[in-house]
């Protein structure tokens, strides 16, 4: 048994025998997240944890609590089992809940390597060094962050299982006089990050949007590059597809329904990158949300999955937050229209790689988008959505770009714009993108280009 799991054990065993016949969960987690940050085109921050995580959930008497803390010692165990004991007395009741998840051993995840997982801050320097020196004298920033994550789950009913996960991942700029280049990847290794292809590839963007006009407002035709991608990925993840949210009646999403073109296809596969099984126990699996365009599924925790009736089960999404939040998926791809293969681009022009190039091309009069920012929702019931681009936007004319422009706000349903006929293509590869930078667990979204009919720009740089 891994040292995570012999933590979850011992907190399962001191909390039935301080509450005979409470239910009790128990997940570990150790995380060696490493994080290289540069700025000026210089490193100027290694940071790197190692830090053990427990969490212990109880149910008694008709009453749930939970609670956590970094464990190093025995005696913080018994201090955070005796801490959850005392809350679950005075918690108050829960008549939502769906009970502990049985023993059914933990979903067959990728084969990681060991060797990568022991990455130093040298490999990480040089992956950065390689953007710096891609980016030909360009002023530069970012970050590389590497993690291991070694977890362990037990609970009374007798699931227990453990995991072993790496993740990677480069999120870099390139800046000359204002001009902002983006480069970003999340591979499965490190060594699969070519950090001077990268910096190249956003310094060619930042030297491409020099001078920018301005565009009027407008319904616009968009080349949406995968970094764009990624911010609608993640909202349809977090907002549409939850179960929670579908529960609460504050998500589009109605599943047997072709509410999506034809060409979208959302899979989440946490199992290729991830531990296999949810913060339940609930083994995890590779589960289609939307196929050719059909709303089929949305993930569930188990109290969600309850909640929902008609045989609804859990999907294995839940988190430790997913009674606030909902459980999403946290490893949601668009599927791309070819075989997925990456291909480079010349980096002497504006866009990501070639799949990219191939949309622009089909592109009468419209706009190049490289990035979002600063999104937020207005209505979940649409997933209606405002932001602004970020790090380039061009004007396409003819299948060339023919101009910078300078950036929009924009007001759009993202579900909308990926209805039945709003899709005019979809890349042929799609890049891993990295979610956010601090969490121990971060997100990875499986990214290609979109072309779009129509994209709501309502604002442009002088209001």
């Amino acid at each position: 048994m891994s040292a995570e799991g012999e933590l979850c054990a011992a907190a399962v065993e001191r909390a039935t025998v301080a509450l005979p016949g409470a239910d009790v969960d128990v997940s570990a987690d150790r995380h060696r997240l490493s994080l290289t940050r540069f700025a000026n085109s210089v490193i100027h921050q290694n940071v790197a944890e190692d830090v053990t995580w427990v969490r212990i959930q109880i149910h008694h008497a008709g009453r749930t609590a939970s609670a956590s803390a970094s464990v190093t010692a025995d005696a913080a165990l018994r201090t955070l089992v005796e801490r959850a004991v005392a809350m679950v007395r005075v918690a108050p009741l829960d008549p939502a809940w769906p009970g502990l998840a049985p023993s059914a051993g933990a979903g067959t995840t990728a084969q990681i390597d060991e060797a990568f997982a022991g990455d130093t801050p040298a490999d990480r320097a040089a992956v950065v060094r390689a953007f710096v020196d891609g980016a030909a004298g360009l002023e530069t920033a970012g970050y590389c962050r590497t993690n291991h994550r070694t977890s362990g789950f037990a609970n009374a009913a007798g699931q227990a299982v453990a995991g072993n996960a790496v993740e990677c991942g480069l999120s870099g700029i390139a800046r000359r006089d204002g001009a902002d280049g983006v480069a970003r990847h999340a591979p499965q290794r490190l060594d699969e990050i070519d950090g001077h292809v990268l910096g190249a590839r956003a310094a060619a963007k930042a030297l491409a949007w020099a001078d920018p006009a301005e565009l009027p407002p407008g319904r616009y035709e968009v080349v949406l590059e995968p970094t764009a991608v990624a911010d609608i990925v993640e909202s349809l993840a977090a907002a549409g597809f939850n179960g929670k949210a579908i529960n609460e009646q504050r998500s589009f999403v109605r599943i047997g329904e072709a509410q999506f073109d034809p060409a979208i296809t959302l899979v989440d596969d946490p199992l290729s990158v991830g531990i296999g099984y949810d913060a339940e126990g609930t083994p995890r699996r590779r589960l289609v949300l939307v196929e050719a365009g059909t709303s089929v599924s949305s993930t569930h925790d188990r109290r969600s999955a309850a909640e929902a009736g008609s045989g609804a089960t859990s999907t294995g999404h839940a988190g430790p937050f997913s009674v606030s939040w909902g459980p999403f998926a946290r490893h949601l791809g668009l599927l791309p229209s070819g075989d997925g293969t990456f291909v480079a681009a010349e980096v002497d022009g504006p866009m990501a790689d070639s799949s990219v190039a191939e949309l622009v091309a089909g592109v009468e009069r419209g706009v190049l988008v490289s990035d979002f920012w600063y999104t937020r929702i207005l209505d979940p019931r649409t997933l209606a959505i405002t932001g602004l681009t970020r790090n380039g936007v061009w004007l396409i004319e003819n299948g060339t770009i023919t101009s910078p422009l300078r950036n929009f706000r924009f007001t759009q349903s993202y579900a909308q714009a990926l209805m039945p006929g709003n899709v005019i293509a979809v890349g042929r590869s799609a890049t891993p993108i990295p979610g956010d930078t601090y969490t121990a667990t971060s997100p990875r979204w499986s990214c290609p280009a979109l072309h779009l009919a129509s994209w709501n720009f309502t604002g442009g740089a002088s209001g």
